[in-house]
């Protein structure tokens, strides 16, 4: 123990920066130092860097009001993103004199009032720092409340040959930005990044040149600056996007999100969800009416016997039965363990997947991280069921955007649609091709009502890392192509959406 708390102060010290935020100043006997990680940089802010504003005592933090946040996912930084998530907020004031309509708008009955907050966490952090309030849900304690954490770099300029960057503190609003020596920095990573961000924008043919000079100063173009500070916020919001998928998932596989193309952030009205979501009105049964009693599904008779198919896959737990036959595995009746190989599709996804932008105009889309061999399963297609009369109202106002989220489930019927607009899966954002790589196949579980298969994606193909993963937006889960795809009469007057799947089989349209 002796020796580990060594080595961790003297791994403290060797991290640790020169002075606290702030303009140069005169060395002085004493100095408030700062704490610095691997990427970030943490500090006390001095007096004179804060502006000449005086850092709130503990004496006045113990009498301020404290907030904490909860909701679940909020308090835990689930959701947080500017143009969405949801937490609730709630402010306990201690014993003191204050208003009696705020006392009245804040407690009801003795009670604490919640209310609904559509912001994002810097904002509640600014918020708390600024009112010098406590809230340990949102990471502010009276020991951090003063603390400045280096968030991102906004702008760079040399001043008599000394390095400078502009920073932006994490918690902090912009107009506490300062100015810091380059020798005051611990971050490499947000160096680098900085560095990569300003290329790429000079790489991309900008017409102006990025570092002018005058009265012996060298700064960036403001273009240059402000598209730096673009793809930061873009690369905290993706980050904290990617943790809420993360969050919500009830796979194995992981999701991971990547934009090197263009400044587009987090898609602003969806919801990951694992599973069906009835519209209203519809009712969705998931209880199984019956289930096998088998010790070896291999060898006895078991639930696709029972329902007049045979069983969908070999001992490698690869699909072996041909596109337009049902899968039917055991369910939750069964008497099989959950290692029974008739169980794959209810398991998730067990690949690690990434959410990324194409270059090719087709907005996001999704790649497979590691290789996937032939025949197995990848995803499951979710979203919201609804009527068919619905998913033709629908689908008009989708094919003026341009955009296809509708699934008919037409096993047996035509009566009910997926709609993955909204509420989905990584599977909202798998692209359509002409030549995919993923084949559809009808999937009945807990649920064996006909009309409401399960749709799953399997490889038709050994699928190498890295490669985007896609499939045939008008194949039905019984293997053949919908009409709409073969309906060329001058009577449809639908909006025709451009395929650009650059396949040599392109069909020219998605719809």
């Amino acid at each position: 123990m002796a020796a580990a708390r060594a080595k961790a102060r003297s791994g403290e010290a060797r991290a640790r920066c020169h002075r606290a935020p702030g303009p140069p100043q005169r060395p002085k006997p004493r100095r408030t130092t700062r704490r610095c990680r691997a990427d970030t940089v943490t500090a006390r802010r001095s007096r004179s860097s804060a502006g000449g504003r005086r850092a709130g005592s503990n004496r006045a933090r113990s009498r301020a009001p404290r907030a904490a946040v909860f909701g679940g996912e909020c308090a835990r930084g689930a959701s947080f993103k500017e143009f969405s998530g949801l937490c609730m907020l709630k402010i306990y004031f201690p014993m003191r004199k204050i208003n009696e309509a705020k006392i009245s708008a804040v407690f009801q009955n003795g009670k604490a009032w919640c209310v609904p907050c559509l912001v994002s966490l810097d904002t509640l952090q600014e918020l708390c720092r600024k009112e010098k309030l406590t809230c340990k849900s949102i990471g502010i304690t009276k020991r951090n409340l003063n603390n400045y954490e280096v968030e991102y770099l906004c702008d760079y300029k040399v001043v008599k040959g000394v390095e400078y960057y502009l920073v932006k503190w994490k918690g902090w609003p912009d107009s506490t930005n300062t100015w810091e020596p380059l020798w005051n920095l611990r971050c490499p990573q947000l160096l680098q990044q900085f560095s990569d961000d300003k290329n790429t924008y000079l790489s991309q043919g900008r017409k102006r040149k990025a570092i002018t000079s005058k009265d012996n100063n060298k700064s960036l173009q403001p273009a240059v600056a402000e598209y730096i500070v673009q793809k930061a916020r873009q690369r905290i919001a993706l980050q904290r996007w990617q943790d809420y998928l993360n969050r919500r998932k009830n796979h194995k596989g992981m999701i991971f999100v990547e934009n090197t193309v263009d400044l587009e952030g987090p898609p602003s009205d969806f919801y990951y969800i694992n599973e069906y979501r009835p519209a209203p009105g519809i009712t969705l049964n998931s209880e199984a009416t019956f289930g096998c009693s088998c010790t070896n599904c291999f060898f006895e008779k078991c639930c696709p016997a029972e329902a007049g198919v045979v069983l969908a896959y070999n001992k490698n737990r690869q699909i072996k039965i041909q596109p337009g036959t049902p899968i039917y595995e055991c369910n939750s009746r069964c008497r099989c363990g959950p290692d029974c190989p008739n169980r794959i599709v209810q398991k998730g996804t067990q690949y690690s997947l990434c959410i990324f932008r194409t270059s090719n105009g087709c907005g996001w889309g999704v790649k497979t991280l590691v290789k996937i061999k032939r025949m197995s399963f990848v995803m499951e297609y979710v979203g919201e069921v609804i009527t068919s009369e619905e998913a033709e109202r629908r689908g008009q106002l989708y094919d003026n955007k341009g955009i296809t989220y509708l699934f008919d489930l037409d096993y047996e019927s035509d009566e009910f649609t997926v709609d993955a607009a909204r509420y989905g899966n990584v599977s909202h954002f798998v692209n359509h091709s002409c030549d995919p790589n993923l084949q559809v196949f009808s999937v009945f579980i807990d649920n064996l009502d006909t009309r409401l298969p399960r749709i799953a994606l399997f490889s038709t193909r050994t699928i190498k890392a890295g490669e985007e993963l896609t499939f045939d937006y008008q194949m039905k889960g019984s293997g053949e192509l919908s009409s709409d795809s073969i309906d060329y009469s001058p009577a449809r007057k639908r909006v025709r959406t451009q395929c650009k799947c650059g396949a040599e089989t392109c069909r020219g349209y998605l719809n």
